[in-house]
């Protein structure tokens, strides 16, 4: 059995503020609560929001306080900057943060309600929903959190075997080797980028090689006692990986799919019917965010925030440097990447395309992981709430794209549009 280190899960929300006071009171208030947040200095360069803008009449939210859970990894950034920043409470709710040890458990407790909604990976929501992997359960999708921002690594070992890229991995494999590859959640981003790249380079994700699943802060911890030999994971615990010596990213996964969806703020479908206000503000909220964090300027103070214990539990450097776009891959290779961690792009990021939640879906289809082709769009339709994500991005004057689905060129040349699913799902070389 895999050794794993002992997280901190406890939940954190912010103090609660008094309910009488007046603006220029609550600027001062967030700014003490942000000061005592963060390490030394860090907030000083943090832009508080303007006066609170509380919702009234029939746009009241029904529930003022909102649970939402999150993984300890970069791109949790938004939603723990919507409560930083008093963002919520903006918009007439308070976010109560908690942080959770895995995919898995915040899957359960999605469905049990227990948490109202989440920072998650956007192939979970559609997996639930379809019933696999868990007892099927009408999911939705509000918005989009992140592109980009995610790695593949493999351990260090594999360089002296001459494994530095997806070429020399199927020759290694092919001579009889056996490797261990981990992804976090078997319907999730990481494991259909991971399932992607190796069957991009002849490889079988299914049969080639062991494929694991392992919460994304357990990663390194897995990688430095050898039980696996490759990972994908979000930022920080690629380069962390990196900072410690044991492994090197061998691609990105802006790489495999340029500006892909990955994490998304999702919740159940019962949550959103009965809570439409809320879930609108709370998209109001963390759409705020996702512009101040696009604001480069912003990033170093808030990796510092995020780096606490209550939060990613990592140093703050490690989480900076890619935060920035400034990447070594830990093999000799340094750049500057145009496309890294994008929270907002005008709007891009956030928008919940149908096309992006349909490619998850032939994506399962493909592995097996979903047995038979489904009414895609219809399906796709149902989960991504892009009525309620228009209303709230006309509050706060995000641009949406004139129509809801878009296309992409991935790695091994395929276009997806999302036109054809089915088609497309089968029209891979390899799959299950």
């Amino acid at each position: 059995m895999h050794k794993t280190p002992t997280h901190d899960t406890h939940n954190e929300s912010d103090a609660a503020e008094p309910s009488n006071m007046a603006h220029s009171s609550r600027r001062d208030f967030l700014k003490k609560s942000l000061f005592a947040a963060s390490a030394a200095g860090a907030a000083s360069s943090l832009i508080l929001p303007s006066s609170a803008v509380h919702a009234a009449g029939s746009d009241a939210p029904e529930k003022p306080v909102v649970k939402i859970g999150f993984i300890p990894l970069t791109d949790c950034a938004s939603v723990v900057m919507a409560s930083k920043l008093g963002l919520d409470k903006k918009y007439g709710i308070t976010i109560e943060l908690s942080k959770e040890a895995s995919w898995a458990g915040v899957r359960d407790k999605l469905i049990s309600g227990e948490l109202d909604a989440a920072h998650v990976l956007y192939g979970l929501i559609y997996a639930v929903n379809n019933g696999v992997g868990a007892t099927a359960t009408p999911m939705s999708v509000l918005m989009g959190i992140n592109n980009n921002g995610q790695a593949i690594t493999m351990a260090n070992k594999l360089i002296s075997a001459g494994v530095v890229n997806g070429a020399g991995l199927k020759k290694y494999i092919a001579s009889g080797k056996s490797l261990t590859f981990a992804q976090t959640y078997p319907t999730g981003t990481h494991a259909m980028w991971l399932n992607y790249w190796l069957a991009a380079n002849g490889v079988n994700p299914m049969k080639d090689v062991k494929n694991i699943t392992v919460p994304p802060p357990q990663m390194v911890s897995n990688m430095q006692v050898g039980t696996t030999d490759g990972f994908c994971v979000g930022e920080p615990w690629g380069a962390r990986a990196i900072e410690l010596g044991i492994g090197f990213t061998t691609i990105t996964t802006q790489e495999i799919w340029t500006n892909h969806p990955e994490k998304v703020l999702g919740c159940s479908r019962a949550f959103v019917e009965k809570n439409p206000n809320t879930a609108r503000a709370l998209i109001m909220a963390v759409l705020e965010a996702s512009k101040y964090l696009d604001d480069y300027k912003n990033r170093a103070a808030v990796a510092t925030i995020i780096s606490q214990k209550s939060y990613v539990n990592c140093p703050a450097d490690t989480i900076t440097g890619r935060f920035l776009g400034n990447y070594d891959n830990g093999a000799g290779r340094q750049w500057k990447d145009a496309n890294n961690m994008k929270f907002y792009n005008d709007g891009k990021v956030n928008f919940p395309y149908l096309s992006d939640g349909m490619w998850f879906m032939t994506q399962h289809k493909r592995w097996g992981l979903m047995k038979n082709d489904v009414d895609y769009l219809g399906i796709a339709k149902q989960i991504n709430q892009i009525d309620l994500y228009k209303q709230a991005a006309s509050q706060v004057k995000v641009p949406v794209p004139s129509s809801p689905m878009r296309s992409s060129k991935l790695l091994d040349g395929k276009v997806w549009d999302g036109s054809n699913p089915a088609a497309y799902a089968a029209s891979f070389a390899i799959k299950a």
